[in-house]
């Protein structure tokens, strides 16, 4: 009897499991750019591991920061080195909802996502608009954000502050397959 009743938990907490209908997004993209009047800056990572629930509307994001790729290999090295400090800080991470996101609409809806952005152990709030259109296999998730350097105690030298911008602009494309556990 106790191994019958045993068989009959672990098929339903199976059933219950294979049902939370959670997407993966391993090479998702992000992209930041900063305009400035001396240089642009622009590097792209498409490393990116997301999940995404939709039954929940939570979604969750982690950046590895060395892998953004850079035009050239200086304003990579000093990215990492100096900026961000890729070695005591080697990600980015975000967690949120989406709001009024609505799982059975089939169409693309254009919802805030509210969380918490951590970038060199500072967390903040932060409000993200992003499009999500459901796709045969999953969902697509896109949108753009400003980051301030300075809430994430991103120290520029005085010399080269008019090198670099105090708003990022960052930009994400995660397309999302259902995830296998």
């Amino acid at each position: 009897m106790n191994k019958l009743l045993l068989v009959l938990i672990f098929s339903i907490s199976a059933s219950v499991t294979s049902q939370t209908n959670e997407f993966i997004e391993r090479m998702g993209q992000v992209t930041f750019f900063s305009y400035t009047s001396v240089e642009n800056i622009q590097a792209t990572n498409n490393q990116t591991l997301s999940l995404f629930n939709p039954n929940s509307h939570e979604i969750a994001v982690s950046i590895l920061m060395r892998a953004f790729v850079f035009k050239k290999s200086l304003m990579h090295e000093h990215f990492n080195e100096s900026y961000i400090e890729s070695d005591l800080y080697p990600k980015a991470t975000f967690s949120g909802k989406i709001i009024g996101f609505d799982p059975s609409d089939t169409g693309m809806q254009t919802r805030i996502i509210k969380g918490e952005f951590t970038l060199k152990d500072v967390t903040k709030p932060i409000d993200v608009k992003a499009t999500i259109t459901k796709t045969d296999n999953g969902y697509t998730i896109t949108g753009t954000l400003d980051v301030m350097i300075d809430d994430y105690n991103i120290k520029v030298p005085p010399l080269l502050s008019p090198n670099i911008s105090k708003k990022i602009e960052v930009s994400f494309n995660f397309n999302y397959a259902p995830y296998e556990k």
